[in-house]
């Protein structure tokens, strides 16, 4: 078993990194991408020591930048001839005020939503080649609605609506994939969100103000925090689990209720194939990319 995980230094990444790593019994390889080189040597370091698996390896890749997505992807697809999953978790969070990327973009749209988009489409083919069928699991939450004539924020901003911004995306961008795979014969790919049913204790900790801090640490000690081992020993099973039954849980929005998975009902507006085809060409057209554009087009043609 194969796994690209997108945020494997920190967070629920990290614990699904460390807990598909030392599954008793196996020795699945997982690539963690991240931003920092020494964060992910660190990683490696700290999965082996903990696990004793020696295959856990790492690709440097900043999504605030196009340019590194596509050297991502170049070297991934040079080091691995097919993927089983891929774990699209990578984002920011809290933000004191609104920059712009070297894109030209607010950075949660892009670095949340837009560049994983464009790592995953020219990745399917990866996951085609899986013996297993092939998943990609997005770690997504509820709610959220696009800025249609406000994409990038430059007229009104907040960090809580751009993170919310890309979550509605991703989860658009999945029910897409969901179904133009069930519409391929063959196919064997599947699609979900998990959305954690607590917060996950990060380093998001220690750059929120004080105030927030202050807050963050009462809730813990309310039990309204989970850590990170036990986010990766929940979430591991969905990569793992036969081809049949993830096949099931494609294009949902699950969670963990009650010691097992449970879905969630989808918004409608993020259902509604109007605003997912929007949503598709609109993110096109910002990657400006001539193969993950050649790559969309055949998925609409096969």
């Amino acid at each position: 078993m194969k796994v690209l995980v997108t945020g494997g230094t920190n967070g629920m990444g990290k614990g699904v990194a460390k807990a598909l790593a030392g599954m008793a019994g196996q020795t699945p390889e997982v690539i963690l991408l991240s931003r920092s080189q020494d964060l992910c040597k660190a990683t490696v370091k700290e999965i082996e020591r903990d696990t004793a698996n020696k295959k856990t390896s790492y690709v440097v890749c900043d999504l605030a930048r196009l340019g590194d997505v596509r050297n991502a992807v170049a070297e991934i697809r040079a080091r691995h001839g097919s993927l089983d999953g891929i774990f699209i978790n990578a984002g920011l969070g809290y933000a004191a005020r609104r920059v712009e990327t070297e894109d030209g973009m607010d950075p949660h749209f892009q670095v949340n939503y837009l560049s994983q988009f464009m790592l995953t489409l020219n990745l399917l083919d990866l996951l085609n080649r899986s013996e297993d069928g092939g998943r990609i699991v997005f770690n997504v939450t509820h709610g959220g609605r696009i800025a249609w004539d406000d994409m990038q924020m430059e007229r009104s901003w907040s960090y809580v609506r751009g993170i919310h911004q890309a979550m509605v995306s991703k989860r658009m961008f999945l029910a897409k994939l969901h179904d133009l795979h069930r519409g391929l014969k063959g196919s064997t790919l599947s699609f979900l969100g998990f959305e954690i049913p607590k917060t996950v204790w990060s380093n998001q900790v220690n750059i929120i103000p004080a105030p927030m801090r202050i807050m963050a640490a009462l809730m813990k000690g309310l039990g309204r925090f989970i850590s990170i081992d036990r986010c990766g020993a929940i979430m591991a099973p969905l990569f793992t689990e036969g081809q049949d039954e993830s096949l099931k849980r494609s294009g949902k929005m699950i969670t963990w209720k009650r010691d097992r998975f449970t879905e969630i009902r989808e918004d409608d507006v993020v259902l509604d194939k109007v605003s997912q085809d929007r949503l598709w060409e609109a993110s096109l057209k910002l990657c400006k990319d001539e193969r993950t554009t050649r790559i969309a087009e055949s998925l609409h043609t096969r």
